[in-house]
């Protein structure tokens, strides 16, 4: 199974149900060489591919051009429906996140996706996807304060000591991570207003992930590795079970 999104790959393999060690590469280091080193003497027949970065997805297929690559789409078998205006519009990686979401939790479900952007992503109770809400990432948000300030520095995402901030760096952490928090809280309050009862689950996964939902508690369960299981799930759904990237 292999994830590219903006910010890291994502690789592991698999048997059946079981989902192997998973292996990280920056996508902006990604290269036909740390690709091989990655993936090693392995032995594999199938790849199960979802990217949002074209450019590495084409050193991808490049690399396994000799193997058989399934390409996630809204033309799979998902496990769930679409009821989408522009289905091929859908990014990869949240076709996955929504497969994994309603094989875990079934429906309705909400997908918090922390990445370089925040994804919401809705399944209904007739386990059809319906749309999402795209927002800037947490690690976006803080960034753009030190790149675009002359005093402001770079700060490391945690939990923050008091909501008061006594230094410049505990005063922007204050504001990133308890107003992201309300950020998530708030777009999920709109989401289940038009969805109506019964309430969806709100799942979440994504690198800060455990960082906001530690103290939010619309956020019910965290799945790191949701988006290679989705991987995994759509792989076994369209094919013989792969054991491969």
């Amino acid at each position: 199974m292999i994830d590219i999104s903006n910010s890291f790959t994502k690789m592991a393999f698999s048997k059946g149900s079981r989902l192997g060690r998973i292996t990280r590469i920056a996508t902006r280091l990604l290269t036909a060489r740390s690709l091989g080193k990655a993936i090693g003497s392995r032995r594999f027949n199938s790849v199960v591919l979802s990217s949002v970065v074209p450019g590495s997805e084409k050193i991808v297929l490049k690399y396994l051009a000799k193997k058989r690559v399934l390409r996630v789409g809204p033309d799979l078998n998902l496990g769930v429906g679409i009821d989408y205006p522009h289905p091929r519009s859908i990014g990869a990686d949240r076709l996955a996140n929504a497969a994994s979401a309603v094989s875990v939790c079934g429906a309705p479900v909400i997908v918090v996706d922390f990445g370089t952007a925040v994804t919401f992503d809705i399944i209904s109770r007739g386990g059809r996807y319906v749309g999402g809400v795209i927002a800037p990432g947490l690690e976006v948000m803080t960034d753009y304060l030190y790149q675009r300030t002359a005093l402001l520095p770079k700060i490391d995402l945690l939990e923050p000591l008091h909501a008061i901030g006594k230094s410049t760096r505990a005063a922007m952490l204050a504001g990133a991570v308890y107003g992201y928090r309300g950020l998530v809280k708030e777009i999920l309050i709109e989401i289940k207003k038009e969805m109506g009862p019964p309430d969806p689950r709100v799942i979440a996964t994504g690198g800060y992930a455990k960082l906001i939902a530690a103290k939010a508690p619309e956020i019910e369960e965290v799945h790191p590795n949701l988006t290679l299981e989705g991987l995994r799930i759509i792989g076994m759904l369209n094919s013989r079970p792969l054991e491969g990237v």
